[in-house]
């Protein structure tokens, strides 16, 4: 633990708050402004790393921008004998993840507030283009409420530290793994992270906080990644008979593995809790002619959910009582035009059939003539004579064939 001490000659640190294998959080005092703020110190081996800490500083002063009361606002960046900080509001009150640990579930009205606020403190960030990449309960503070007494309040701490870890080497020492179960399926494929992949973090936190327990587990990356191919997560309500289904929908729905069938912002996620939590079926398709949420100032498909022409979900909606099937009426059989007259092919037709009668007057005068000459001779002209019928009929015959191709080709 670092002694009390002073940071650039301003800051004033003093108890340490929390700690993890990135950073060291501390609360400190400012001496200019004179209020309390939260230090929080890199670990040793991200200060040395000069990529890292560029790109950390640069993602800090971005987030420094984000002024939202959902937001942990960062006031100020710094390095100090080798130390490098950042300074951001202080803010008293637990993480999502020492909820989980001291009591286990919310109640379900609770867990739908904690992620209605951290979407729209998401939201917020999203239209500012900035993903946090790394929502999980140890990032998410709740203040009051239940817990704490008084209105709750929730702050996402930590934006821009998964982004700038993830364009470094510092990758590889364990910071990936450690919140593996959070990750969407598009980011352990190695995709470019999109709003889509902060709905689904949240919505495994969300999953945590109805249940006490994460939708998918695994020892590893692999096999986390195995089991979100091949598994469907079970309702929440499997867990906590007091979550309603239709909230638990809502939360499943931010789980999908498809980007293309989840939730494509924060908005639609807070929008989906809230109706989850009234009792809507919020697993319907999301109604005609909205006004799509625009995100990070494209118009790209994840960011236009709500014009995609196929359902968003392939979930079987129950019938609503308030919903009467209108009657349907039978369209009246469609006119059919006039078909056009064909002269060529009834011209060739009526040749055709001329030909067939001649056809059959010639083989009934062969068959005439053999039947004559069979009679006026002895038995074994007979035979020969036959023969000589028979190969004319074959003849005739072929060449019907052939006549018949070429006029039905």
């Amino acid at each position: 633990m670092m002694e009390a001490g002073t940071l650039s000659g301003r800051y004033e640190t003093g108890e340490r708050l929390g700690s993890g294998g990135m950073s060291n959080v501390y609360k400190a005092t400012d001496r200019i402004l004179e209020r309390t703020v939260a230090v929080k110190i890199l670990a040793e081996h991200l200060s040395d790393d000069e990529r890292f800490v560029a790109r950390f500083r640069r993602e800090a002063l971005a987030v420094a921008k984000l002024i939202h009361p959902n937001i942990v606002q960062v006031y100020d960046t710094g390095v100090d004998d080798g130390r490098h900080y950042i300074v951001m509001e202080y803010v008293e009150g637990r993480s999502g993840a020492q909820i989980l640990q001291r009591q286990g579930p919310v109640e379900p009205e609770i867990a739908a507030e904690i992620g209605i606020q951290a979407c729209a403190g998401l939201d917020y960030a999203h239209r500012r283009g900035i993903i946090h990449r790394d929502v999980k309960p140890g990032n998410l503070m709740v203040v009051g409420g239940p817990v704490g007494g008084g209105e709750m309040t929730v702050k996402l701490t930590d934006f821009g530290i998964a982004r700038a870890i993830a364009q470094t080497r510092i990758t590889q020492v364990g910071s990936v793994v450690g919140t593996a179960a959070y990750l969407a399926p598009e980011q352990v494929r190695g995709e470019e992270a999109t709003p889509a992949t902060d709905v689904y973090a949240l919505g495994v936190v969300l999953y945590q906080f109805l249940t006490g327990r994460l939708p998918y587990e695994g020892s590893s990356l692999a096999e986390l990644a195995v089991r979100q191919q091949n598994e469907t997560p079970l309702p929440p309500s499997t867990y906590n008979e007091e979550v309603p289904e239709t909230l638990g929908g809502s939360v499943l729905r931010a789980l999908e593995g498809d980007p293309n069938r989840r939730y494509a912002s924060a908005d639609e996620l807070a929008s989906g809790l809230r109706l989850g939590l009234e009792g809507e079926d919020v697993t319907l398709p999301m109604q005609e002619g909205a006004t799509p949420t625009q995100v990070l100032g494209g118009d790209t498909a994840a960011t236009r959910h709500l014009e995609r022409e196929t359902a968003p979900t392939e979930y079987r909606p129950a019938t609503s009582p308030t919903r009467r099937p209108q009657p349907r009426v039978a369209a009246p059989p469609p006119v059919q035009p006039p078909r056009p007259a064909r002269p060529a092919k009834r011209s060739g037709f009526s040749r055709f059939v001329r030909f067939v009668l001649a056809l059959v007057a010639l083989v009934l005068v062969a068959a005439a003539v053999a039947t004559a000459v069979i009679v006026l001779t002895d038995k074994a002209a007979g035979v020969k004579v036959t023969r000589i019928a028979g190969d004319t009929v074959d003849k005739v015959t072929e060449e019907f064939k052939d006549l018949v191709k070429k006029n039905t080709e």
